[in-house]
């Protein structure tokens, strides 16, 4: 493997102690070498970061691949009504090669974007091509199978799976791609929600994945609705049910958590579940502001997701640390939830949720080198004399001029070097317009 040299850079480690470092980060064989000083070793490759800030890739734990073909077909709509009336009708609608095209094209921005690592929960069939697809563009990616049984109401037929069989597949996808692509591909278990699953099957869910230590990864508690919906269906809450039925555990990751009672923030606490908030989404449908500097206060790990495009329509991390911080000074006062917190939960607790933080989330000798370089040179993220503040509140994704995976750099001067970006989008426009037809 290469070596590369980033030079005269400002870093902003992430570390435990939060550490800005002015000076060079070497990335050997994929890892990272040594931090400050520069090395006097040659490098395959040298960038001179001066007037950038160098930090570890985003890792978002919440997105949804297989819905970026969907971007402005469903706007304006409320939950229910999104998935009943335009979400679940596309997925089903998807073939292999609109899989790949959405994959491709979300995959696309992210990296363009600065995301490293995702957890990304796709539709019920065709989740190979979307590994395929995902593995070829070098991100690092947890990805899962949406599970849905026959108990799913106002879904299309095609959505409809048997439960066991449907787990079986599951299974063999993690057993085929598990690891695989030096390690960045991880196959996940993802009951859609609550409801979308009959109870023994979110039982056998829970067993399974403890058996092959993997995460699972799932919706609840986004909006209303659905909370009323959920405790008409089973007497419980969406939390108290998930805890009935064996999922609460540090391996599950429960996206939004809108409407979580003090109740239910107490069981997730206990049992270590890490969340996913989801601000632009949860804007966008209408679903309400989470209580995120609550549930960070009960020690429960929140990270960030832009979740899809269907509902977000962009899968810009930026935007999303902004939201994220913004929003809770609404809800209590500025500051309730701080540039550096909303840097950590885009980072950190990300990594920590995927249980990678041994290895990506923070530039530290010895982790992986998943990094990002951004421009801190344009009018308007000058003078800036807070880095953290600089990146949450000033910087765009198109200051992003860099990023690297596993050491490999896939992305330079804001351009892709292995994918091409006009082919990816003129076969995204292609496969969204042969979809629209079959679905809409």
């Amino acid at each position: 493997m290469s070596s590369t040299l980033f030079r005269n850079a400002t870093i902003l480690t992430m570390n435990d102690r939060m550490e800005l470092v002015n000076g060079a980060v070497s990335v050997r064989d994929g890892r990272i070498a040594a931090i400050g000083p520069e090395p006097s070793t040659p490098h395959d490759l040298v960038l001179d970061a001066a007037g950038h800030y160098l930090l570890p890739g985003f890792v978002q734990t919440h997105v949804h691949l297989c819905q970026t073909l969907f971007r402005g077909y469903a706007d304006d709509l409320r939950l229910m009504e999104w998935l009943r009336t335009r979400i679940w009708p596309m997925e089903a609608a998807h073939t292999p090669a609109s899989l790949r095209a959405s994959a491709r094209l979300a995959c696309l921005e992210l990296l363009q974007s600065g995301t490293t690592s995702v957890l990304t929960m796709e539709t019920v069939h065709g989740t190979d091509a979307v590994i395929d697809a995902t593995a070829a563009t070098g991100i690092r990616a947890t990805i899962a199978k949406s599970l849905m049984d026959h108990t799913t109401r106002d879904a299309p037929d095609g959505l409809h799976e048997d439960g066991q069989q449907a787990l079986a597949d599951s299974v063999a996808l993690f057993r085929q791609y598990h690891g695989t692509a030096n390690g960045r591909i991880r196959v996940a278990f993802a009951p859609r929600f609550a409801l979308s699953c009959a109870s023994d099957l979110l039982e056998a869910i829970a067993g399974t994945a403890e058996e092959l230590n993997a995460l699972v990864h799932t919706h609840a508690s986004e909006q209303r609705d659905e909370v009323a919906m959920v405790r008409a269906a089973t007497g419980r809450s969406n939390i108290g049910y998930f805890d009935a039925v064996g999922l609460l555990a540090p391996r599950l990751n429960v996206a939004h958590c809108v409407w979580v009672d003090e109740e239910e923030q107490t069981l997730l606490a206990g049992k270590q579940v890490n969340v996913t908030h989801c601000p632009g989404s949860n804007l966008k449908l209408g679903s309400g502001i989470a209580p995120v500097p609550e549930m960070r206060a009960r020690g429960i790990n929140v990270s960030l997701g832009a979740d899809g495009a269907a509902c977000n329509n962009h899968l810009d991390m930026f935007g999303e640390m902004r939201l994220a911080a913004g929003l809770q000074s609404i809800r209590h006062s500025p500051g309730a939830l701080s540039a550096r917190d909303a840097l950590w939960m885009a980072t950190r607790a990300g990594a920590k949720a995927l249980g990678l933080d041994a290895e990506i989330g923070s530039i530290e000798v010895g982790k992986k080198a998943d990094l990002i370089l951004v421009d801190a040179r344009s009018a308007h993220t000058a003078p800036s004399p807070d880095p953290f503040s600089a990146i949450v509140y000033a910087a765009h994704a198109a200051d992003v001029r860099a990023t690297m995976v596993d050491g490999e750099i896939l992305v330079r001067d804001g351009q892709p070097l292995q994918l091409d970006a006009a082919e990816i989008a003129a076969d995204a426009r292609r496969q969204a317009a042969e979809l629209e037809r079959r679905a809409l």
